[in-house]
């Protein structure tokens, strides 16, 4: 009884945290983009903080079209998520796959407001660059970074910027993801809606994602994730203003979309419809944006998908594509 209070225990300050339940980093590189027979580029630079930053910068194999940011999930680093972009580059997409704090050979340690801190950094870092063209840039989170992208390209000050928003496998609330695990355990199955209440939703996708609006939003998810059920897309999408998309891949499980060349092509159509859509951009300081502060104002983006709302494409592999 006791081993069994003292873990509770120890669930309740790391759901306080957030840190012990979200992050996993792991600071062991398992391979570099050389391996796979890609150019890269090692980038150091600092968060807002002072805290050094890491990341890896694939250059386009032609001349690039835009630049990918790449948001990775929770658990390892960009050594062992880069194959979840590394066949981008040959499609001639520059990619920049930084690590969260903590994570890789980036210094610190995660947190919750310290990572959207390390994502603003990432899109200052990239509009540094001469091969980086400003206007061209669209961020793709996975998972965690998912639900990072979403809170962080809502608040950015870098939003004037951003063509277009892509995640996959994100979860919609970090309290209701939090209660459903503990919901899946048999020990913490009875406290599963106290105990997840201890967790943060501060940085909650479902409180950001209609702000994306009019930046295009793409969601995929798999109708099998294990991890994150379907729901959590769908009600992201609900949520969501348009112009958006909901691509429900059959059969597919956690972050596993892009394991079939079918989605990789309909991904790569889809970035160059939201990078090459003509843009006029208007700065305000949106009233509905709380948590932003007054004297950084919000860029937002039109563009002629922006401005007209988006029927969602059909799925040929799934009826249910676009269901709302």
């Amino acid at each position: 009884m006791r081993r069994r209070l003292l873990l509770i225990a120890g669930m309740m300050l790391a759901l306080a945290s957030c840190n012990g339940m979200f992050f996993f980093p792991y600071r062991a590189q398992v391979r570099s983009p050389d391996q796979l027979g890609l150019k890269y580029e090692d980038v150091y630079y600092l968060a807002r903080d002072g805290t050094r930053l890491h990341a890896w910068f694939l250059p386009g194999a032609s001349q690039a079209q835009g630049t990918i940011l790449f948001l990775h999930g929770n658990a390892e680093n960009i050594s062992t998520h880069i194959m979840s972009v590394h066949w981008l580059p040959a499609q001639g997409f520059n990619v920049f796959l930084p690590d969260y704090r903590g994570y890789g050979e980036s210094a610190g340690e995660p947190s919750m407001e310290g990572v959207q801190d390390d994502v603003d950094s990432a899109l200052r870092s990239l509009l540094a660059r001469p091969d980086v063209e400003p206007d061209r840039i669209v961020v793709f989170g996975q998972s965690l970074g998912g639900a990072i992208a979403i809170y962080n390209v809502a608040h950015s000050p870098y939003r004037k910027h951003i063509c277009g928003l892509a995640v996959e496998s994100a979860f919609s609330s970090y309290r209701g993801i939090a209660r459903e695990k503990l919901g899946s355990f048999w020990l913490t199955w009875p406290l599963q809606y106290p105990l997840s209440l201890l967790v943060s939703n501060r940085y909650s996708p479902d409180d950001a994602v209609a702000m994306i609006s009019p930046i295009p939003l793409l969601i995929i998810q798999g109708d099998r994730d294990p991890i994150v059920p379907v729901g959590h897309a769908r009600r992201l999408f609900e949520l969501a203003r348009e112009p958006k998309e909901l691509w429900v891949v059959p059969g597919g499980g956690h972050i596993q979309a892009f394991q079939r060349q079918t989605y990789r092509d309909r991904f790569v159509a889809w970035l160059k419809q939201v990078l090459f859509a003509a843009p006029r951009v208007q700065i305000d300081a949106r009233p509905d944006c709380t948590r932003c502060a007054p004297s950084a104002p919000i860029a937002r983006r039109y563009s002629h998908a922006c401005n007209a709302a988006q029927p969602v494409a059909e799925d040929p592999e799934n009826p249910m594509h676009g269901d709302r």
